[in-house]
């Protein structure tokens, strides 16, 4: 066996190098027409928001005659005008407190849900508990628009900001609830055990250990349900009516005079509106992955 060993031609540096690299050059060709299709794909997407950027230093007339084109000059007219004279200030400041309030009483409520569903020992119960909430997935959002409209006036909350905050949480429960409960589910009975050995009791165990593991899925949700609260403009149209209490999705429907709409406002005021949650999703992207896959694996 030694003799063969020596008989055998060695594979000198080049070759090897020569091997992995033609083995590479393999895994590249099969990866390219992949890499193609995602860089069309990220282009698609990225144009109508590089339109739009440009579209917001342009005058009415440019946006007209030059639509496709860069602008002459970047004029920062466009934003000052948006700011001071829409009231986009105020409007943002509404969608702000809505959609940080929503988000907050909705994580409450769905984290203590959760909760209960997934670590409390009552499986019959809770099984069918969990499986009616879920069906808030299956029904269609606008199908509920008429009986909210309703239900809204006979509460005395049409035009009020609690309005829009009672109806996001209804409708971000089920969703949130969902992946919650499937990272909760996923955290180790022995940790549990051995929180209540030590003394903890449900309160404890909640706030002291269950919340603070499932940190990344509340992140999570928390983004997923500001972006939908804060783009959200049906429901916010449909229950405020003055003008004072307009969230920034429907006040920036204003930019309009009775004959015309003001489309180089109207495209600075969406680049505004649409900052904030780029800023928060380009920060905290590996959180909401995180999150999403986390509970995915039980082990």
């Amino acid at each position: 066996m030694a003799k063969m060993s020596q008989s055998l031609p060695a594979m000198s540096n080049k070759e090897t190098s020569t091997h992995t690299g033609s083995l590479w050059y393999r895994i590249r060709q099969k990866q390219l027409p992949g890499h193609l299709f995602l860089l069309v794909y990220v282009a698609i997407i990225l144009f109508p928001l590089l339109w739009l950027l440009m579209s917001s230093f342009k005058t009415n007339r440019e946006i007209t005659v030059n639509t496709w084109g860069l602008p002459k000059t970047f004029n920062f007219d466009n934003y000052r005008a948006a700011w001071e004279s829409a009231n986009i200030g105020g409007y943002a400041f509404n969608s702000l407190y809505i959609t940080i309030v929503s988000c907050l009483i909705t994580l409450l409520f769905a984290a203590a849900t959760s909760f209960a569903i997934a670590r409390m020992k009552f499986k019959l119960m809770n099984k069918g508990l969990y499986q009616f909430i879920l069906l808030g997935l299956l029904v269609p959002p606008s199908a509920l628009f008429i009986p909210l409209y309703r239900l809204i006036n006979d509460l005395g909350l049409y035009d009020k900001h609690w309005s829009l905050i009672l109806v996001y949480c209804t409708y971000a429960l089920p969703i949130t609830i969902f992946i919650l409960h499937a990272f909760m589910i996923s955290i180790p009975n022995e940790l549990e055990e051995a929180s209540i050995m030590d003394g903890l009791g449900a309160g404890g165990l909640f706030f002291r250990i269950i919340l603070p593991i499932s940190l990344p899925s509340l992140v999570t949700v928390t983004i997923l349900n500001f972006i939908a609260n804060w783009n959200e403009f049906i429901l916010s149209q449909l229950f405020i009516s003055s003008e004072a209490k307009r969230t920034l999705t429907t006040g920036m429907a204003t930019f309009n005079d009775g004959y015309r709409t003001n489309f180089a406002s109207l495209s600075a005021a969406v680049i505004m509106s649409i900052v904030p949650v780029l800023v928060v999703y380009m920060f905290l992207q590996r959180q909401i992955i995180d999150g999403m896959t986390a509970g995915s694996v039980k082990g």
